[in-house]
């Protein structure tokens, strides 16, 4: 790639830098901390490559020192940048403390930094074509435009992602507030077992499954792993052939079913809408086919992934190498039984916080949309000039 290509996309009067002119690595400053010794609580954060902001926590003594907040951290494996405004500890494994050897808005920086498109090595290092990239230093008044703008358009962006998560705990307090816990039942609401009023069908045995049954574009299966947030993520490219689904009819999925993982983490769970109705159940799940009239789907796949039954389902299956349900431990689930009324209010709530959630959804997309369209600008100089 010519010089010249690297530099077309920036206006002529800004000055463009290789990245090394601008940086410099001062990783070796920093005493690292291994993940192992990470504290849920402590002194000071931790910043390590993941993509939360912080990884843990860790005592004062290893606080970053002789270097210049904020500060600008590169994941080498991730290529995840990081902008820390606060003492911090480095984590140990594939991180790299950059600092600026220019006079120039370390927001800015950042800024640029993340829009990047690094060539994906895998778990391989970045680093190395982090270095070939040239920074584009544009007046410091530019600069600073530059970086507030983008920092409006990010917290318009963090604003949802905040609502977001206050609609998932709006949902939960809701339930504990209607019908109390689960599985200590505070309210004394009459319980049957989960065996007594619906049919559990575990997934198939590995044996009933085959490497060509498993085929691109076909029909969608629902391991653990396609279970997210009582969402379904299916995987186009694990699916089953028509014919082994046709033989296997016993586990087909149908509206209103309750899917669960019983493999590895437990309450995963989702419901089975219009669109998964047909689906197949895969060997790492199990189905919950209500046939009592007194239990809604919404109201049971919501005790099912509550975060009490979790940790029940959890103790239960202990002394396996993975936790794993099977049919004693599924039968033995006690569920509460509030009145269809209370049930039908509750599923009522939660249409609405689905519905306030889909519209932020959709805003979400919008001031995604508006942050990259304002960095697009940004570095090709089309943003208008600050007074």
């Amino acid at each position: 790639m010519s010089l010249k290509y690297k530099y077309q996309q920036f206006p002529k009067k800004w000055m463009v830098k290789p990245f090394l002119d601008v940086f410099k690595d001062v990783t070796a400053k920093a005493s690292k901390v291994k993940k192992q010794n990470y504290q849920e609580y402590g002194d000071i954060p931790v910043v390590d490559q993941g993509k939360k902001q912080f990884g843990g926590y860790a005592d004062k003594l290893h606080k970053v020192c002789g270097i210049q907040l904020p500060a600008i951290v590169f994941g080498d494996h991730t290529r995840v940048f990081k902008y820390i405004e606060e003492d911090f500890a480095l984590g140990a494994d594939g991180v790299k403390l950059l600092q600026p050897k220019v006079e120039s808005n370390s927001k800015y920086l950042y800024w640029y930094l993340t829009q990047l498109q690094l060539e994906n090595a895998g778990y391989s290092r970045h680093f190395k074509y982090l270095k070939e990239t040239h920074i584009p230093l544009p007046p410091l008044k530019t600069q600073k435009h530059i970086a507030s703008v983008l920092e409006k358009a990010d917290q318009l962006r963090k604003d949802c992602q905040r609502l977001e998560q206050e609609l998932n705990q709006l949902a939960q307090s809701v339930f504990i507030e209607m019908f109390g816990d689960p599985v200590t039942n505070p309210k004394g609401w009459e319980t049957e077992n989960l065996n007594l009023i619906a049919n559990i069908q575990i997934g198939p045995f590995g044996t009933q499954l085959h490497k060509e049954d498993y085929i691109s574009n076909g029909i969608p299966l629902i391991n653990p792993t396609h279970l997210k947030q009582n969402k379904i993520i299916p995987n186009k490219d694990l699916t089953l052939s028509e014919e082994k689904y046709n033989e296997l009819t016993q586990y087909h999925l149908k509206k209103n079913d309750i899917i669960m993982g019983r493999r590895g983490e437990m309450g995963r769970t989702a419901i089975i809408d219009e669109e998964s109705d047909g689906w197949f159940c895969g060997t790492g799940s199990l189905y919950i086919r209500l046939y009592s009239k007194n239990v809604l789907p919404a109201f049971l796949n919501d005790i099912l992934s509550s975060h009490s039954m979790k940790k029940w389902l959890e103790d239960q299956s202990l002394g396996a190498t993975m936790p794993n349900l099977n049919k004693k431990i599924l039968h033995s689930i006690k569920i509460p039984i509030p009145s269809l009324e209370l049930q039908q209010k509750y599923c009522q709530i939660l249409e609405f916080i689905e519905t306030q959630k889909g519209n932020n959804k959709k805003q979400r997309g919008e001031q995604n949309n508006l942050f990259n369209t304002l960095s697009q600008k940004a570095f090709k100089g089309e943003l208008k000039a600050p007074a």
